[in-house]
């Protein structure tokens, strides 16, 4: 998959065509920010709260899932928290032994595969199924996950930046 470094400029009213465009943007500045470091960087962490980058990319791929794919669709998903070490909301993020920067950043994308098939087949006003992640009325509406999701993005990615900017002094988007 190409990964734009610009920022969308789509002339669309249709909220859905920008929420796509600006989700897709977003999981390839983080894959930007990601892509050049090495195993030990991607490892370790420059900061006090100490996750790591790797450890952010999990928990996009785990969040975006989770808000779409168990959350809109109800689906069930095997582990809707794994990227959580005690596998509930709330724990510290982790990445299983063995995966790794590729794995991750392939599972990101198909994942926004499907949230772009959802995004572009669905009304945003439609509201989420109810007996994965929402068990009570009202669900979410898909125009609330959706701008949910992309403020995610926008503010790990910004979390990047700055973890980028300490490790070894890239900077911008």
């Amino acid at each position: 998959m190409a990964v734009s470094d610009v920022e969308p400029e789509v002339d669309s009213a249709d909220p859905a065509v920008q929420l796509v465009a600006y989700l897709d943007y977003y999981r390839g500045a983080v894959e930007r920010k990601l892509r050049g470091l090495t195993a030990d960087q991607l490892h370790g962490s420059p900061l006090p709260s100490g996750w790591t980058p790797l450890e952010l990319l999990a928990h996009l791929v785990h969040m975006e899932r989770r808000w779409f794919v168990w959350g809109f669709l109800a689906d069930p998903v095997p582990d809707p928290w794994g990227d959580h070490a005690d596998g509930v909301d709330g724990g510290r993020w982790h990445v299983p032994d063995g995966v790794g920067l590729d794995d991750l950043l392939e599972r990101l994308h198909a994942g926004g595969e499907r949230t772009t098939d959802i995004l572009t087949t669905t009304p945003l006003y439609a509201r989420g199924a109810l007996g994965g992640r929402f068990t009570a009325e009202p669900a979410p509406t898909l125009a609330w996950i959706g701008f949910h999701v992309l403020q995610e993005y926008a503010r790990h990615a910004g979390h990047l930046d700055v973890a980028r900017e300490l490790i070894d002094g890239a900077t911008g988007e």
